[in-house]
């Protein structure tokens, strides 16, 4: 990462020099005119950070190669076979929301019983008056289950550290995460995520509950483990990137449904946030895996109502019901709903900014081992609990309301009016705020007919504290999820709000801490639908509609002023090559024929090639895919003499297949079908055939040939050299491609039929601004 940023420093001040040079508008330039000055050769990193660990990435192949074993295999698929492709891919939907379900029980039990009798033994001191033995179990008790989060991160998956959903994002986009759905990393996710939530850091599980549901789509797809993968027949079928990615997206989906019991909130979330491509019958499997999961979770709480699950009780999963709560509005109250729109996004886009400056700062920190994550972690860890264990003393008591004389005050437990350190018939406040579960928290702040319940002052702190503790926590080398700190800095200045409105507003004070929570996640992650059915789902009352969606459509238009969503700086953070929906407007003048002529010479192969030509290229070379031409070739129409043909694409993998299972020609022919199916079938195709140098070939091999016809993609993409930069990126997204060939504009004799072969890391802004830097004056300018 250290020399990620120092490349990214030097790549800067060469634009900012050649734009004091350059002083002329790029956009009044024709397309016409020739190609811009440029300072060197388009090149990219093939290393970003995925979790907490520096990995080399790759490119994803969502692409379908219709090679000719590809196109044997579907001619001879007998409608039995299809149906049943269709009947697993159903069921692994159905075992995605199964064991998602059943995990976020199991996550959501042992988080509310290990918090929860921490925080009874807290109060049994608290109440005997030994408040250091109180701070010293509190903190203590923290301080380990912080360590255990750590140490399984730091140690064993790096790759479990933080949300998870901007790799998720990544691999949804095209870009291969490595170890990011290993079945450790899942593991590691699992524990570290209870131990995280239950040592009172100010982080949730829902972000790594979407992570659970990813890794368990991801494992399912591939048979298990790599070490134990399983290897029966039918599970081949899915051994490929296309039907790993829609599983990934059902995961995803699933965890958010676990997250917030809302199962039309996940499959929204995934296809507003996560998921690049998507179709109809995408649609219907994610919505059955979430159906599948809120099914469990209701089974889950019903069982536990009965007394069954410890201290899980009515607490545990976020659920605020105001069913029975009748809403009303009036005109005066679109003003201080959307005041509270444009402080949402406001302060979303300052918290996203703040944010950016702390990772880069962490980035630093974490560079220098792991014994500095481990420290960072404590530290965070040491600063919560003094924070949340000493704040309430500075509180004022406050007398209980003689009508709810029977819960309050109240010791120990779920719900309001937390005794504290007051004397009988007294509550603290901002205790029933810090020394409590998260999923409490939430309620107790959302609690409706309580427009007292919270002192002003108290809510500044409370809102100040989880203001620091938010940015200080995400980052840290734990399972972490953004969801719940945000909902809790937003509630407060929900809250606030509230009280200095008045009378003048006749909507509960509760509600307003909904709206606020609603506001700050739609300024700070720039969501809208899901975000409104989520909390739909939440509330469970239909008449909050409008104003929530109201409040979450100015909150992300006054956050969209001034920065990206948080997962998108995140994904600019740790390098991952996502591909935006829309393309800058410079990319207009520009097109992919002046990309490629900054690009090292295209390297092709002959549809008959020596085996001594394909290893050295596989040795030098780190490309993944070779454009296959053919010489000599006589075309069906025109004259009759030798042309040259692009016969297609040939993927590395096949190429070291090919090696591998040694299909050799001792001299240049083309190869029977019969010859090319006896050595493998398609299915061997999807495999990763590991490197060039796990290969042996001995000498008298290297004069041989191989036909590489067979395993040719003989329908890649193709666009013409003429075409804009902005349109070729539209297509390599919206298609999921991992190469796209450039072919000539002109056609004639002794012309290369291609020109070049773009990839997902030449489309990307920064790297093309790195060569064409005088078109760094209109990056600033809005999308289109």
């Amino acid at each position: 990462m250290e020399e990620q940023r120092l490349v990214e420093e030097a790549t800067t001040n060469d634009i900012n020099g050649q734009l004091n040079e350059e002083e002329r508008d790029p956009e009044s330039n024709s397309m016409r005119q020739p190609l811009l000055k440029r300072n060197r050769t388009l090149s990219s990193s093939p290393f970003a950070l995925v979790g907490a660990k520096v990995s080399h990435i790759e490119s994803l192949d969502y692409e379908i190669n219709e090679n000719d074993l590809f196109k044997h295999d579907w001619r001879r698929r007998s409608r039995v076979q299809v149906l049943q492709y269709v009947f697993l891919k159903w069921s692994l939907a159905f075992l995605v929301g199964l064991l998602t379900g059943v995990t976020a029980t199991l996550i959501n039990l042992a988080i509310e019983n290990i918090a929860g009798y921490k925080l009874r033994a807290v109060v049994n001191y608290i109440d005997n008056r030994r408040y250091l033995m109180g701070f010293a179990y509190f903190a203590g008790s923290n301080f380990v289950l912080t360590l255990i989060a750590a140490l399984l991160c730091v140690c064993f998956a790096p790759t479990a550290a933080g949300p998870g959903i901007p790799e998720i994002k990544a691999y949804l986009n095209g870009v291969d995460t490595p170890n990011m759905f290993g079945a450790t990393t899942l593991f590691v996710k699992i524990i570290g995520s209870i131990a995280a939530v239950s040592a009172s850091l100010d982080l949730g599980k829902e972000g790594p509950l979407v992570h659970i549901g990813a890794c368990f789509a991801s494992l399912l797809g591939q048979g298990g483990p790599d070490n134990y993968r399983l290897k029966w027949r039918w599970l081949r079928y899915f051994n490929n990137d296309r039907d790993r990615r829609d599983l990934i997206t059902s995961g995803s989906s699933s965890g958010v449904c676990a997250a917030f019991r809302s199962p039309v909130g996940g499959v929204l979330f995934a296809l507003e946030e996560v998921a690049t491509w998507w179709r109809s019958a995408l649609l219907w499997r994610t919505f059955f895996s979430t159906a599948v999961v809120v099914v469990i979770l209701r089974a889950f709480i019903e069982y536990c109502k009965s007394g069954n699950c410890g201290l899980f009780g009515r607490g545990g999963l976020i659920m605020f019901d105001v069913s029975g709560v009748s809403v009303t509005y009036h005109p005066v109250d679109i003003i201080p709903i959307a005041l509270i729109g444009i402080i949402g996004g406001l302060l979303g886009s300052l918290y996203n900014h703040v944010l950016h400056k702390v990772l880069r700062l962490y980035n630093l920190i974490n560079e220098k081992g792991k014994l500095h994550k481990l420290l960072l972690a404590l530290s965070v860890s040491l600063f919560t609990s003094i924070g949340m264990y000493g704040l309430p003393f500075l509180a004022k008591c406050k007398p209980c309301d003689p009508s709810i004389q029977g819960s309050c005050p109240g010791t120990g437990g779920t719900g309001n009016f937390k005794q504290f350190n007051c004397p009988n018939g007294y509550y603290n406040d901002l205790a029933t705020l810090l020394l409590t579960t998260n999923d409490d928290a939430v309620r107790n702040i959302f609690s409706i007919n309580t427009p007292g319940e919270f002192q002003v002052s108290s809510l500044i702190i409370y809102f100040v504290l989880y203001c620091i503790l938010g940015l200080i926590t995400f980052g840290i080398a734990v399972p972490s999820g953004l969801f719940l700190p945000i909902i809790l800095m937003g509630s407060a200045y929900g809250r606030l709000l509230a009280i200095a409105m008045g009378s003048y507003t006749k909507i509960d004070p509760g509600l307003y801490a909904v709206l606020g929570a609603a506001s700050l996640m739609a300024g700070s992650m720039r969501m809208t639908v899901s975000l409104c059915v989520i909390f739909l789902e939440l509330t469970n009352n239909l008449l909050l509609l409008p104003i929530t969606m109201l409040v979450l459509l100015i909150s992300k238009s006054v956050g969209d002023c001034f920065n990206l969503s948080i997962y998108e700086i995140i994904l600019e953070l740790k390098g991952l090559p996502f591909l935006d929906a829309n393309p800058e407007p410079w990319m207009r003048n520009i097109t992919v024929g002046e990309l490629a002529d900054v690009k090292p010479p295209v390297v092709t192969l002959r549809g008959i090639e020596k085996v001594g030509r394909i290893v050295e290229v596989l040795k030098n070379t780190t490309h993944n895919g070779f454009p296959v031409v053919d010489e000599g070739v006589v075309p069906p129409v025109g004259l009759p003499i030798g042309a040259t043909e692009l016969h297609g694409i040939v993927l590395r993998t096949h190429l070291l297949l090919v090696l591998k299972k040694k299909l050799f020609l001792h001299e240049r022919r083309r190869t029977e079908e019969w010859e090319v199916r006896e050595k493998f079938s398609w299915i061997d195709l999807a495999e990763r055939w590991g490197k060039i140098e796990d290969v042996a070939v001995t000498k008298s091999e290297m004069e041989m040939y191989v036909d590489l016809h067979p395993l040719t993609n003989t329908t890649p993409y193709t666009v013409v050299e003429s075409m804009s930069v902005a349109k070729a990126m539209v297509l390599f997204r919206q298609v999921g491609l991992r190469h796209m060939l450039i072919v000539p504009k002109y056609q004639a004799a002794g012309v290369s039929p291609v020109v070049g072969i773009l990839t997902r890391q030449d489309l990307r802004a920064h790297n093309i601004l790195s060569v064409f830097p005088h078109l760094v004056k209109s990056k600033s300018g809005k999308k289109h």
